[in-house]
């Protein structure tokens, strides 16, 4: 498998790198709208040297992560502005729009363009240097060697991968053991007022006790006092 494969196969490692739009122009030029944000198909088809079919098709199977990265279908008004730019056919009845996010996310899923793996190349280039970067160690303690080769799919995971958990930590399992914490701690203390309710009453069950023991003792001592009166 190819090492730009992993970004093609992996929602969660195309997300962990959805920021890196500056490779794009490391690869060739993106040329924008005059309204310098916005790319048509038209656009983006030329950047990946596709057939305009195929950004459609990609549009199609991951709209909902392309319109989370910025992809969207201006009409009405936003249309007729576009329209005048003429950057749209007269009687269009809608425009798609790509952010530079957006055509990131599309080079991270489209395989038949050698544009677009070598967007994946870089990003996973920048990815194994930043890895390697020399980093504060105020403890003085020794770092291991990375355990994986640099450029190698294994590394490549590997550095994704720790992001991704970092942030699961942080947004949910952090919140999650907080949230527990204040639970175990509201049940602890219904525990102890529900033992110490358990105590007293044992304690009155064991008053009433000795006042039973109490009593059949003085019984008895009325009727041995009465049967030596006889």
């Amino acid at each position: 498998m190819a090492i730009d494969t992993v970004l093609i196969e992996s929602p969660t490692m195309r997300a962990a790198v959805a920021d890196r739009v500056e490779v794009l122009d490391k690869v060739r030029a993106l040329v924008l709208l005059p309204d310098g944000m916005h790319v048509t198909t038209e656009g983006v088809a030329q950047y990946f040297e596709v057939e305009e079919k195929a950004v459609h098709s990609l549009v199609i199977d991951h709209r909902g992560e392309l319109e989370s990265n910025g992809y969207r279908v201006v009409t009405g008004a936003e249309l007729a502005s576009f329209k005048e730019l003429g950057k749209s056919p007269s009687r269009a009845r809608s425009l798609a729009l790509f952010t530079r996010r957006t055509v990131l996310n599309l080079a991270m899923l489209m395989r038949d363009s050698e544009v677009a793996r070598q967007v994946r190349c870089y990003l996973l280039d920048i990815e194994r240097r930043t890895m390697f970067q020399p980093v504060d160690n105020p403890s003085g303690g020794v770092v291991d060697n990375p355990p994986f080769a640099p450029g190698s799919v294994d590394e490549a995971v590997a550095r994704v991968s720790e992001r991704v958990v970092r942030n699961v930590i942080h947004t949910s399992v952090t919140p999650l053991l907080n949230a527990l914490i204040v639970e175990v701690g509201s049940n602890s203390r219904k525990l102890d007022a529900m033992g110490d309710r358990v105590d007293r009453l044992e304690r009155i069950v064991l008053d009433d006790e000795e006042k039973e023991i109490a009593r059949r003792r003085q019984r008895l001592l009325r009727a041995l006092d009465d049967g030596a009166g006889h």
